[in-house]
């Protein structure tokens, strides 16, 4: 072996430590001799040297998180976008924390937080078990079992979220915590939207997306503070449960991973169905996309594979909660699910028998099976239309013959300017989105499309579905924005190949050109959301329902009269006390005013909602007779009036706003018109020529003066009392003009006459403001009427009653 050999492999000695550990405890145990305790503190100094100290730091560069500068730029705008997304929908704030704490928009919201808060005293699943909870401050006197008459989702989600973080010490109270999770599921809803849209079309179609979704004004009314909804769950769940659908019918995954997919698919698919109605879309969507690709030849064992496990156990969690049940298999909007899985069973069949005999029979055992089974569960009943709610979405005639339903707002077809207003210009870039897809139809372009088309219907159909559309639009937008960008990029990146021909000569399109049209496309989406005025920001920087007392301004100040009310009912009233009140309040008076209400935004018995808007629109005499089924202690009123000045500055007159009762005593009217002959024929309530239809019974619209115009039997309704005198103690308390005494005056009536007989003022809320204080409202003036039934003076009138 020569030198060179030897050299070669002989192996390096291990470095010997500076110090070892048995060094260490000798120096901590050592004797008072001073030449080996310095023997020792030399070795020590020599570990703290400077080149220990930069090699120490230059070894903690391994454990660096390496990335390139693509996916820099990619996290960092993924993180502003949520940040845009959580920031924004916190605006109300600054009309919340000027009051004691946070609260819940609208109205649903509140019996989602009485729910949460019932779960978190009582137990996960206390509500349905062992004894199904019912609540008899709502609906009274009959009550309302929340088990099979709520969902369940977002209330478990809450209560489980906020128990975690007491549990860690933290408690912002449960009101708070509910007011600020819509903002959080909101944040957390753009985020899966961009990685749905980069399984779409890649990471800038997954960036616009998000973005789209984060400034979507519809999806931010209802992910903002305060709004404690099933929609802040609902949205999530639906891009979640799509992003795992399509991830798990990819043919190139592994199967392991396919069906890990398929059963998170499954899962958040039952957990939607647990939390909101609308799942019957998704469901819809999913099983339409499934026969689209059994008709265009696509099928594979995978989607076979993944449609049996995601609707398998989906559904089987979904009929687990009692609102929903097992009759929710054999409705008609779920029936087809069945087919399709019969249809994907034929496929199989057909991939692996070869001969046509057998493809013949197998296609007739088909028939016969969809054929026989839908006859034998019509003829025994089984078979169920959806509820009418949702048939009307369907077919958004059907509310025309439904004024309950029709009398909320949200519930009236998508006018094509409320659609604009919502989307703005951006609808060319979904427009183009569609095209883009169409063009490259693969599968998760083809359910993109179904999406997009579908979503599109029923936010015409309906205004509150509009929402719905909101993730569809993000995502097809977001793939015509970038199918739009994509070309004009690539020639900024490259030099100029593309030509155009010219009548005389051919010139070459430039990089300035292709720079001056990505200017262009961002311009218009900057208009979209920006210009004139941030109408995004417009529709998020509005204070909560209850904090502007359901006036349509933006103060300053929160406007407390509705707030006051229901702390003056919740502090002077017994939780069994009966209020009668229109059902729009039930949830605020069972929630916030600890009261018992008739009627609330449930609508769960139109018999009884009927019964109400009677006693509000019948005289006071025939409303006393059914107020006393109820064993009603008050009655509520909401009014809205408006101060209308001179040209010079000075108070003219007082008129009705049209934002309470003023407004929604029509809908009383048409609603309980509908029980006209129960009431006449069945009960006896009243005689044939004291009965009403719709609202023309009580007066006619006056166009010349652009306002309702009262007949004799309408200021005798028990609703018109209670309004008017509100507004006439106010107007007497200012001293200005009321209008309607010019109106009582042409019918030979005086205040004396409208002076309701058998309810007594017990506290009117807003009656001690002044003119000053009503200018900060916009010149509105929002009254809460509560009224003490005088039961005493009714008994004396009539004894025998």
């Amino acid at each position: 072996m020569t030198l060179k050999n030897m050299v070669s492999e002989e192996k390096p000695h291990p470095k010997k430590p500076i110090l070892t550990a048995r060094e260490i405890k000798h120096h901590i145990n050592l004797s008072n001799n001073p030449h080996q305790r310095d023997g020792l503190d030399v070795k020590i100094k020599n570990v703290f040297t400077k080149e220990n100290a930069v090699n120490g730091l230059k070894s903690l560069r391994k454990l660096r998180i390496k990335t390139d500068h693509d996916s820099l730029i990619t996290i960092s705008t993924l993180l502003l976008i949520l940040f845009i997304a959580f920031g924004i929908r916190l605006f109300p704030l600054r009309w919340e924390i000027q009051t004691e704490s946070m609260h819940i928009s609208e109205f649903d919201g509140y019996f989602q937080l009485r729910f949460t808060d019932y779960i978190v005293k009582n137990g996960l699943i206390s509500w349905a078990w062992p004894t199904p909870w019912n609540d008899t401050q709502r609906w009274y006197p009959r009550g309302i079992n929340v088990a099979t008459a709520a969902f369940p989702g977002l209330p478990m989600t809450a209560a489980v979220l906020y128990s975690m973080l007491t549990t860690l010490g933290i408690d912002p109270g449960l009101m708070n915590f509910a007011a600020l999770l819509p903002a959080f599921l909101g944040m957390l809803a753009s985020l899966v939207a961009y990685f749905l849209g980069k399984d779409v079309g890649g990471k800038p179609v997954g960036l616009f997306a998000a973005l789209f979704l984060a400034l979507s004004p519809s999806f931010i009314q209802r992910s903002s503070l305060g709004w404690f909804d099933d929609e802040i769950i609902g949205i999530f769940s639906l891009l979640l449960f799509i992003l795992l659908f399509l991830r798990s019918i990819e043919v190139e995954r592994p199967v392991g991973s396919a069906m890990k997919y398929s059963l998170g698919s499954a899962l958040v698919l039952g957990y939607f169905c647990a939390g909101w109605g609308a799942a019957y879309y998704p469901i819809g969507v999913i099983a339409l996309f499934t026969f689209l690709l059994i008709l265009m030849k696509r099928y594979t064992q995978r989607l076979f594979l993944s449609y049996s496990l995601t609707f398998g156990l989906g559904l089987f969690i979904a009929i687990s909660v009692p609102k929903i049940g097992a009759s929710y298999l054999t409705t008609v909007a779920i029936l087809p699910v069945a087919i399709i899985f019969v249809l994907l069973c034929l496929s199989e069949t057909f991939r692996a028998v070869e001969t046509t005999k057998w493809k013949i029979a197998s296609v007739a055992v088909f028939l016969a099976i969809l054929i026989g089974g839908f006859t034998v569960l019509w003829q025994l009943g089984y078979a169920k239309s959806i509820a009418g709610k949702f048939m009307s979405v369907i077919n958004p005639f059907e509310r025309a013959a439904a004024p309950l339903i029709e009398s909320v707002a949200e519930h009236r077809i998508s006018s094509w300017s409320t659609i604009y207003y919502d989307f703005g210009i951006t609808i060319l870039f979904f427009i183009a989105g569609l095209y883009f897809a169409i063009r490259n139809l693969n599968d998760k372009n083809l359910f993109l499309v179904i999406l997009g088309i579908t979503s599109l219907y029923f936010a015409s159909s309906m205004v509150r579905l509009i929402v719905l559309m909101a993730p569809a639009f993000a995502l097809v937008a977001a793939v015509g924005t970038v199918g739009l960008l994509k070309p004009f990029v690539t020639l900024l990146k490259e030099p100029p190949k593309l030509a155009v021909k010219k009548k005389f000569a051919q010139a070459y399109v430039g990089k300035e050109f292709s720079g001056l049209a990505v200017i262009m496309i961002f311009i218009i989406l900057t208009t979209s959301f920006a210009f004139p005025m941030p109408k995004v920001y417009r529709q998020i920087d509005s204070p909560i329902t209850i904090t502007a007392s359901s006036l349509p301004v933006v103060p300053n100040a929160p406007v407390r009269e509705w707030l006051d009310m229901l702390e003056w009912t919740k502090n002077n009233l017994q939780s069994s006390t009966v209020v009668c009140s229109w059902w729009d309040y039930g949830y605020w008076l069972t929630v916030m005013g600890n009261v018992t209400s008739l009627a609330d935004n449930a609508t769960i018995d139109t018999d009884q909602i009927q019964n109400i808007g009677f006693i509000f629109m019948a005289n006071e005499t025939t409303s006393m007779k059914m107020l006393k089924r109820y064993n009603a202690t008050y009655i509520l009123v909401f009014v809205t009036a408006r101060v209308y000045a001179t040209s010079s500055g000075a108070v003219s007159y007082v008129d009705w706003a049209g934002f309470g009762d003023e407004g929604k005593w029509m809908w009383m009217a048409r609603i309980s018109g509908q029980a006209q002959e129960r009431f006449v024929k069945e009960e006896n309530i009243i005689d044939e020529a004291s009965s009403w239809s719709n609202e023309s019974s009580f007066g006619q619209y006056n166009s010349t003066q652009n306002k309702w115009k009262w007949n004799e039997k309408g200021m005798g309704t028990t609703v018109y009392k209670l309004m008017a005198w509100g507004k006439y103690q106010w107007c007497t308390r200012n001293g200005v003009t009321d209008r309607e005494e010019s109106e009582w005056q042409a019918a030979g009536l005086t205040s004396a006459n409208i002076q309701p007989k058998y309810f007594k003022q017990a506290y009117f809320a807003g009656l001690t403001l002044s003119i000053s204080d009503i200018s900060k409202y916009g010149g509105y003036i929002p009254l809460i009427c509560l009224y003490k039934i005088d039961w005493q003076t009714y008994y004396n009138d009539y004894p025998n009653s």
